[in-house]
């Protein structure tokens, strides 16, 4: 089995070494980075299969590495986690709504952030059980689940592999609702530490993407319910 890949950018430089160490003795391959601009060159040459991505660095903010990391199409789907020592829930809002798959504050014990790293990676790795083969159209709505490929209206949206995995679920069942609790489990799993406010940031970036033609928005959002697709 090819070891992940996982890109450590902390300028705490024993915590990089600390969370290297325990990450090697797990298996995985580490790269390492001290600095916002490093750390975004190194995503965008090596492609890691994870990224954990401290909020506060030196050159280039994490948000403003995160950010990149989502705009950019060749990165858009490499998950990320943000480790920080800021614990104001405005933060954690914002590193999800800019796509963090994850956010994870200090101090933190190495067990846990080993366990959320590879909850994440199962979930980047997966598609949803219940995702259709083929292709999905709904109005100008195209959605291509054996190349990971959106597009509205002809035109290609990027997606983070959670919103496509989100996206996914919401395509199984056209017009159907889905809880909020009901996503969490689907799309986030069962063994991560996420509240129902995380499912309303992700659908609020995934109907924003949706949009960028400035068409009929295809989410539906049932008060009380949940959300549904057409």
């Amino acid at each position: 089995m090819t070891r992940k890949t996982v890109l450590i950018a902390d300028d705490e430089k024993d915590i990089v070494e600390l969370i290297a160490y325990n990450l090697e003795g797990e298996g995985f391959a580490v790269l390492k980075a001290h600095d916002g601009r490093t750390a975004w060159e190194r995503v965008r040459k090596a492609k890691p299969d994870l990224v954990l991505l401290d909020l506060m660095m030196p050159g280039m903010p994490g948000m403003d590495v995160c950010r990149a990391i989502r705009g950019h199409a060749e990165t858009a789907a490499v998950p990320v986690i943000m480790l920080t020592a800021k614990t104001e829930p405005l933060d954690k809002i914002l590193g999800l709504e800019l796509g963090a798959d994850d956010y994870i504050t200090k101090p933190f014990h190495v067990r846990e952030l080993i366990a959320r790293i590879r909850a994440v990676l199962r979930r980047a790795g997966a598609r949803a059980e219940d995702v259709p083969p083929g292709t999905l159209e709904v109005g100008g709505l195209r959605i291509d689940f054996g190349t990971y490929r959106v597009t509205v209206d002809g035109r290609r949206v990027d997606l983070s592999s959670l919103e496509f995995k989100l996206l996914g679920v919401l395509a199984s069942r056209p017009g159907r609702v889905f809880s909020r609790e009901q996503l969490l489990d689907r799309v986030w799993g069962r063994d991560i530490y996420v509240d129902t406010r995380t499912v309303d940031v992700h659908v609020g970036r995934l109907r924003k993407a949706l949009s960028v033609t400035g068409g009929d928005d295809p989410l539906r959002t049932v008060r009380g319910a949940g959300y549904s697709l057409g």
